[in-house]
């Protein structure tokens, strides 16, 4: 495939969302195309799936049928948006994909990880990021900012399922997310987010425009 896959990753209230925008923005200015999409999602049938996930109401959800939930979401946003656009040479930015069930899933829920790794072969159908960038911060401060977003935005009550976890969930998190950066160093990338958004931004940027010309 022509095209490049990048990831963005972190906990809840990272700023993840901020930046992937200000990324997709620079790189459509510099004349390259860009598919901007996020999991769960980025399919019709994808976000009707990201309804039932995210809902608090959801929240009697096994583990597993979570897990599952997440891959079939994610094997068809691969089928059907993913690899169409690596395979016309696009830039791919995504708001979470297997990392995510890796550190939620995983670690959080302590699924074990050669069902994970299973899911994750049968989702990704072999399609994985060329580089991804996971925002750290405490897990406190990313909880914190997570709940005061949804009082302020109309999804509160409906997509902070993840929110209502306690602290230790959020922390178990975090953990599995540097654990992966550990394991993957040149292609997991830290990125601070307890920085301004300007700086990340000027960070992430850097990253980027270095991993796209080695491309």
């Amino acid at each position: 495939m022509n095209g490049f896959f990048i990831t963005f990753e972190g906990i809840e209230g990272c700023g993840k969302t901020t930046q992937i925008r200000l990324l997709a923005k620079g790189l459509k200015e510099g004349g390259r195309e860009v598919v901007l999409t996020r999991e769960p999602g980025g399919t019709e049938i994808g976000e009707r799936i990201r309804a039932v996930l995210l809902d608090a109401s959801s929240c009697g959800m096994s583990p597993i049928t979570d897990l599952m939930l997440y891959g079939a979401a994610r094997n068809q946003h691969v089928r059907e948006v993913i690899r169409p656009a690596l395979e016309r040479g696009a830039v791919v930015l995504c708001d979470r994909y297997a990392d995510a069930t890796t550190a939620y899933q995983g670690a959080a829920r302590r699924i074990d990880v050669k069902t994970i790794d299973e899911v994750h072969r049968v989702a990704t159908e072999g399609v994985w990021p060329q580089l991804t960038l996971l925002l750290d911060m405490p897990a406190s401060e990313g909880l914190s900012r997570a709940r005061e977003r949804n009082l302020h935005e109309d999804i509160a009550g409906r997509e902070d399922r993840f929110e209502r976890e306690e602290l230790d969930f959020h922390e178990r998190v975090r953990s599995g997310y540097l654990a992966i950066a550990k394991r993957e160093p040149s292609r997991v990338v830290i990125v601070d987010a307890g920085r301004s958004i300007e700086d990340m931004q000027a960070k992430i940027a850097s990253v980027v425009e270095k991993a796209l010309s080695k491309k």
